[in-house]
This record gives C-alpha cells, structure tokens and sequence, in this order.
C-alpha cells in the first residue's frame, strides 16, 4: 500500500511540476520530493496520531531534502520545494471548510477551518525550521556527495 502511494504521489507531484514548467532535466527530482515528502507524513501520521504535526514533520524532512538536492543539482530549491510541498497542501481541508460555510454549518466549518490553518501553519514552520538550517551544511554535504559519486 506506501509503495503505490509512493508511485501516486510521485506521478502526482510530476504532473505539478510539469504545469508549473519546473526544467525538463529536474522533473525526476521534483517528483521524487513529492512522494518522499507524502512517504514522510504517512509514517509520522502513525506516531503522532496528529495531522498538523505530521505535517510539520515532513515540510522540515521535505525542506531539507529539497535543500540537499538543489545543492546537488546546482538549481534553485524553490523548483523542487515548491513541487514537492503539493501533496501536503490541506486541499480537503479547504473544500471542506468552504462546503460546510456555504451549507451554512458553522460548527462543522469551523472545525474544518481550524484543522486546515493549523495544517498551513504546520507547513509554513515546517519550511522555516528548514531554512533556518546553515547552507553551508549543505553545500559541504553536496560536494561530499559530489565527489563520492565521481570517485574522487
């Protein structure tokens, strides 16, 4: 079942960036992002038993890995990061919030509004924690990286 999620979410993510015309030669990357990221949220949904929390740990996980191939792959980190965050967006929760307003439910929209801004904050600290991190890390990170895989 997280292996066809995985896939899902990789073609998902793709299909984002693909629209968004991330650079042909990283789309694989962009897409990998995502479904790690989705990967990522699965399996802290499970310890957390916590949606904004879950969350919040995989935009950091996701920021992160964005950061280290960005620095890999000489590109900017918002072609991958910005693909990748697409699977974590509380879609549903933004639906749901404004279904339940216009069926005039205010107690239902307001627990749905409230789960999808804790979801949004989640996101929005979950990036921050990430680029709070010294780029220096990942760029001696990268090159290390970079220099393995050439044998040196």
């Amino acid at each position: 079942m997280i292996l066809a999620q995985f896939f899902i979410c990789f073609l998902a993510t793709l299909s984002f960036a693909i629209l968004f015309a991330a650079p042909k030669s990283e789309l694989f990357f962009c897409g990998l992002t995502g479904a790690i990221g989705w990967i990522v949220y699965l399996i802290f949904l499970q310890f957390y038993d916590s949606i904004p929390l879950a969350n919040l740990t995989a935009t950091f996980s996701l920021t992160v890995i964005c950061r280290l191939i960005a620095s890999l792959r000489k590109h900017p980190v918002t072609v991958y990061l910005i693909s990748g965050i697409f699977p974590l967006v509380p879609g549903a929760g933004i639906y749901d919030t404004s279904y339940y307003f216009i069926m005039n439910d205010m107690g239902q929209c307001s627990h749905y509004g409230m789960q999808t801004i804790k979801v949004a904050g989640a996101i929005v600290l979950g990036i921050i924690f990430g680029f709070a991190l010294p780029q220096i890390w990942f760029n001696a990170l990268g090159q290390l990286l970079h220099a393995a895989r050439s044998g040196n």
